[in-house]
């Protein structure tokens, strides 16, 4: 009696493949966290909850989510080394610490090189081995729901080479768009070949932004909590080293989120990210600082690595 109830949970588990495009993602997570109102990272385990309750609703099994379980994980993306991380702030400290919260929930990551050639980026194609990858595990461990975390239409044929396995793929994506800290707009858009060829698409904005009680129970979980959001540090704009020299100056205002230094003929801006050594929210006007000039893609004059002067 027992073999045979075996036999039947194996036959009825619904095995899930997660496979995140780690750059989109974490575009995402930071206009979640800097940007929405949420006001906060995407949680890990929040978002493999949600997949888990969301394969069940949709394969017909909402009484028992149980029989629905994430068999395999894995996270794509491009970094830099660790030289030119070490050269940006805190940027290897809080790459680890989100290492360990995707080790801790059992995300295998893999990891390619970023090179900058004459000061542009140069990252190799993570698309093109996430479609590797993926199509591999789901021919080996036959995976029933392959879940992308992704917007670019270069997946499409990875969606249609699951199709012909009988692979069901759930496509979670972010529509979205907001005005960065420069004034340029930014428009993130799923591609919708795309969205034609998965089986179940699923509009991750729609369900945040939802007024409906089954969305808000959906997603209640989906979010870091504030006091036990470690890995907040927002990345430093890209900007152009264009004076190496150290500065010294003094606090002329702090506002939410950025202030300004001053610095003849004019005053320097500075984003909380570019401060170092301190809170920035422990700056005051009249504060002695030193700092670095640089100049963001609008060409003008930005301090970074700003520290507080004892």
């Amino acid at each position: 009696m027992t073999k045979i109830i075996g036999a039947d949970a194996k036959r009825n588990l619904t095995r899930i493949g997660v496979f995140y495009d780690g750059n989109y993602f974490y575009h995402v997570s930071n206009y979640y966290n800097y940007v929405h109102d949420k006001q906060s990272r995407i949680s890990i385990a929040g978002l493999h909850n949600f997949i888990r309750q969301k394969v069940s609703d949709l394969e017909g099994d909402s009484k028992d989510i149980h029989r629905c379980q994430i068999v395999d994980a894995h996270y794509f993306r491009g970094r830099l080394n660790a030289m030119e991380a070490s050269q940006k702030g805190n940027q290897l400290y809080y790459e680890r610490v989100f290492d360990d919260i995707l080790m801790s929930e059992g995300v295998t990551t893999h990891y390619f090189p970023v090179k900058s050639v004459n000061g542009q980026r140069q990252e190799r194609e993570v698309d093109l081995w996430l479609a590797l990858e993926a199509f591999e595990l789901a021919l080996y461990k036959q995976f029933d729901i392959l879940v992308l975390l992704a917007s670019d239409g270069n997946y499409v044929p990875l969606a249609r080479k699951l199709n012909t396995l009988g692979t069901r793929v759930m496509l979670l994506s972010w529509d979205f768009e907001f005005r960065d800290d420069y004034g340029n707009q930014r428009v993130t858009r799923t591609s919708q070949d795309l969205l034609d060829v998965v089986t179940y698409p699923v509009p991750m904005h729609e369900l945040i932004n939802g007024r409906s009680e089954r969305d808000r129970l959906l997603v209640s979980s989906l979010f870091v909590p504030k006091d036990n959001n470690s890995y907040s540090r927002k990345p430093a704009p890209e900007v152009d080293f264009g004076n190496e020299d150290v500065h010294v100056s003094s606090i002329l205002s702090v506002k939410s989120g950025y202030g300004f230094i001053k610095y003849p003929p004019t005053n320097l801006f500075f984003h909380f990210q570019s401060v170092n050594g301190c809170d920035f929210y422990d700056l005051e006007p009249g504060d002695k600082v030193q700092f670095r000039v640089a100049r963001n893609e609008k060409g003008d004059d930005v301090a970074i690595d700003v520290e507080l002067v004892e």
